[in-house]
This record gives C-alpha cells, structure tokens and sequence, in this order.
C-alpha cells in the first residue's frame, strides 16, 4: 500500500510538470539527464547544485525510479564482490558510506542489517575464504562467524560448513530515498519532466556547440527540441540504445537483459532477521537466490536471472518457482513452500553475460562504465549500471560531477 500511494503521489508531481527553456544564452539549459533512476537522480542532484547552471531531468515515465531502481533487493552492499580496481568496488565503498550518511541526516528509512554468506560443502567454504581475504584486503569489514553463533542467533537458517557475516550491508526503502532526491534536486532549481520521451538526439559540431534534443508527451502527437551544453546519458535499460544512435557503428555496444524473479513469503515463520546469501558461484551471472528483508520485517528471496530480449517484459515467471524454492530450502529448510508465492521482477541493464562476481583478471567480469566520450564534448555515457548502482548512486554522481568539472 505504501509503495502505491507513494507511486501516486511522485505520478501527481511529475504530471504535465512545465519546465523553463529560459537558461543560458548557448543552450536552453546547461545539464540534461536523461532517464531518472536513482543514479539520474542523484546526478541531477549534484549537477543543480552548482551555481548558474541549469539541469533538467528527462524521464519517460509518469513517476521517478519505475524501472530497475524500484524492482530490485533493495540492499545497500557492502562492496565484496567486485575485484580490487573496478569502478564497482570504489564507487560502492563511498557510496555506502554515503547513503549511509544522508540516511541518517534526512530520516529515510534504513537499517544495518548485517549479511550472512553461507557454504553448505568445503568447495563452498573456498569461496567465502577468498570473500573474506578479499574484503580484508580492501578494508571492508568482514568476519567469520562460529556455528554455534549462528544457530543461537538464527536457528531457522542452516549452514553446514561456514558463515561469512558482513557488518556493514544494510538494507534502505529505496522508494523514500529517491523521492528526497527528486524533491532536494527541484528545490535547487531542477526541472524535472516525466512523461517525456527522448526520440533524437544530435550533436551540434561534435557537441561543442551543445546537444539538440528532439522530445516527445503521451499524451501529444508533437515534438518539442530542447538545446543543452551537456548531455548525461542515465537511461538504465535505455542507455545502449540511446548510446547507440549517438556514436558511430564502430563504438556500438550490444546489451544484455538480466530478469530477475522475486517471489514473496506469507507465513510468520521462519523469518530470520539477517540477509541470507549463499556461497557466490564462479561465473554466474547473480548471487543466487537470497533472502532480503524490507523496512516492514517481510522476507523475500530472490532475484535469480532469467536472460530475456525484452527490456519491458516484468511478468513472474512461475516455471522457475520450483528451481527456487531447491536453493532456498538449501538454507532455510523449514520454510513452508505453500506460501512462497510470485512477488514482481526486475531487469538490470548489463554489457555482456559475465559473472557477478570478480575472479580475476580475464574472468569475463563486467564493471560499470561510466565516461566522457572522445569525440564528442560534453557527452557522458553511465551504461550497465547495475548492482550495486543503488548503493554506488551518490558516488557516482559525485564521479560525473567530477569528470565535467575537474
């Protein structure tokens, strides 16, 4: 209920909201940020808050954070799986302690509650050894836990072998903090417009003269061109194509859709309180099928990943229930399997097949992108933004801050 009236009342904001094309002489506005995730979000943000400058942010949508943003577990990751120099790991470190930090200071809803990583076999227990030798080598907190711990503090939840806890991954309601950050980026000035779709984008002379962009409403048959110097690419599932149709066939990307399946739990027991992992798999594309907590105390477990061609397509896929249901009775074999039922799906936009999880160099591990595109001035692309991106959301705005103007 709360995440629907929430949703009606960001769809109230954002209808037919004008926005001003009355900024700097050069361009209608100085930023555009196309697509308002919470990493557009967050960008927009950090963008209004510089001084004569104008930003506007594009969403197709009638509400913020409607795609892989709200459809998603919701955690606030530690940085443990992500290699030693990849952009992941650096950009979920800080941007931990980032949300962290405005969490506290602006009251939106969030807890530290702690992850286990589980092995059931000694293969496993490798794995969670080179978690924790990673993790220790690049300062994240991480410690294993004796089993009669465990079983005292969660006696629902079975392990055999290992528990790796991580102290400092949590969980947030992504859904309050993206509405502070739509509201705090519009009282510095924002223009926000839902409901508008990007149909063209052009460069002016390699984008040194800025960036015409044709745009078009629902609820028109018109389209409206916009100028801007700088141009944001934030588009999520979008963000491929977009890139696409902007830089030379040579520099085309293909992307890839991961569907993730959650499904819901009904019965008051068992209900750990601790986010439940199993031991990270070489190659897989997710962590598994896990269980996360909400704000409210609910369960729930997933994603698992499903490759689909279409972006749009968020239907539960219920034939995968059962495979589910094996993995999740792996460490929580007293569940009731009448009352897991199908909860909702979410897309993450990746750049390959590669494995979640860094193994070592050549490992087919795919990092963030995020960059000034040569050639083109004032063009930055964000593409394969996925986990951790809810984490990393507020460090990577800081990070395009920073390629524009330092």
């Amino acid at each position: 209920m709360f995440a629907r009236a929430l949703s009606r009342k960001l769809r109230t904001q954002c209808d037919l909201r004008p926005f001003s094309t009355s900024s700097t002489a050069r361009a209608d506005f100085t930023h555009v940020v196309v697509g308002a995730g919470a990493v557009g979000l967050a960008t927009a943000r950090r963008l209004a808050e510089r001084d004569g400058t104008s930003t506007l942010l594009i969403e197709r949508h009638g509400a913020v954070g409607t795609e892989t943003s709200s459809r998603n577990s919701e955690v606030i990751h530690a940085g443990l799986y992500y290699g030693p120099t990849s952009l992941k790991t650096h950009l979920c470190l800080k941007g931990k302690q980032m949300m962290y930090d405005l969490c506290k200071k602006q009251n939106i809803p969030y807890r530290n509650a702690k992850k286990w990583i589980l092995s059931q076999n000694a293969q496993q227990h490798e794995e969670l050894v080179k978690t924790h030798d990673f993790a220790k080598s690049i300062g994240v907190p991480i410690h294993f836990i004796p089993l009669s711990e465990a079983h005292a503090r969660e006696p629902d939840v079975r392990v055999k072998e290992a528990v790796l806890e991580s102290p400092t991954t949590g969980i947030v309601d992504s859904h309050t903090y993206m509405s502070y950050l739509e509201s705090d980026f519009q009282s510095k000035g924002g223009d926000l417009a839902c409901y508008t779709s990007v149909e063209s984008i052009k460069p002016l002379a390699s984008g040194s003269q800025g960036w015409r962009i044709q745009t078009k409403s629902p609820s028109s048959s018109e389209t409206t061109w916009i100028t801007a110097e700088i141009l944001i690419n934030s588009a999520g599932l979008a963000a491929v194509p977009l890139s696409n149709s902007i830089l030379p066939h040579s520099r085309h990307v293909k992307p890839y859709y991961a569907k993730g399946s959650y499904y819901s739990y009904s019965a008051p027991t068992p209900r750990p309180k601790t986010l439940v992992y199993p031991a990270p798999t070489t190659g897989a594309a997710g962590l598994g099928t896990h269980l996360t907590i909400d704000m409210t105390g609910a369960i729930r477990f997933g994603p698992d990943v499903e490759w689909v061609d279409d972006p749009n397509d968020l239907s539960v896929n219920e034939s995968r229930l059962p495979a589910a249901l094996e993995e999740i009775e792996t460490y929580l074999p007293s569940i009731q399997r009448e009352k897991v039922g199908l909860d909702y799906s979410g897309i993450r936009p990746k750049l390959g097949k590669g494995g979640a999880v860094w193994k070592g160099n050549g490992d087919g591990f795919l990092d963030f992108v995020i960059r000034k595109e040569e050639g083109f001035e004032g063009f930055v692309n964000l593409l394969g933004i996925e986990s951790p991106g809810l984490t990393s959301s507020l460090a990577i705005a800081e990070m395009v801050d920073g390629l524009l103007y330092k």
